[in-house]
């Protein structure tokens, strides 16, 4: 069994005359990210753990917090992969399937529209939107991440649905 949790970046500033690699989040991207990340400590049993991020910063931040605010009692390292910089979703697609068959369980952070792509193609469960600090966990019935083949979308925390 293998798991993929995606969480989309938060909000993002436009107001800073900076690449799109450098767009740093709004204040409403931090306290969203904070949001679903205390919800999913409470609505999941899944262990912080195998985390990889987009080298954008907007995605890097939300790495961060998720990481800062999960409060875990081991040290997380996050790798950061061009792979996940990715609006498309093949090269995330590529990236998940060359994952090492040692990891059960990964945590993505990066962007739409390859985490739309890569739910609608591998959940049972179509979303319109993952919206911005929007996380979903997808559950694989395979041993090897080269098998990628449709899964379950086992859940979804998107913060507008938070109080």
């Amino acid at each position: 069994m293998k798991t993929v949790v995606l969480i989309r970046h938060g909000k993002s500033s436009w107001k800073y005359n900076v690449t799109d690699r450098e767009r740093p989040l709004k204040k409403v991207g931090v306290k969203n990210t904070i949001k679903v990340c205390k919800e999913f400590k409470l609505n999941s049993e899944i262990q912080l753990q195998n985390v990889f991020s987009s080298p954008a910063k907007r995605a890097r931040d939300t790495c961060d917090i998720f990481v800062e605010n999960y409060n875990a009692t081991q040290q997380i390292n996050v790798e950061i992969e061009e792979d996940i910089y990715d609006f498309n979703g093949d090269s995330l697609r590529r990236f998940v399937e060359n994952l090492d068959n040692n990891l059960e369980t990964v945590f993505i952070f990066g962007h739409n529209n390859a985490f739309n792509n890569f739910v609608n193609t591998f959940g049972e469960v179509y979303i319109e939107n993952v919206p911005t600090s929007g996380l979903v966990i997808l559950e694989f019935d395979i041993n090897n991440w080269s098998d990628l083949k449709p899964g379950v979308l086992k859940l979804k925390l998107f913060p507008k649905a938070l109080f």
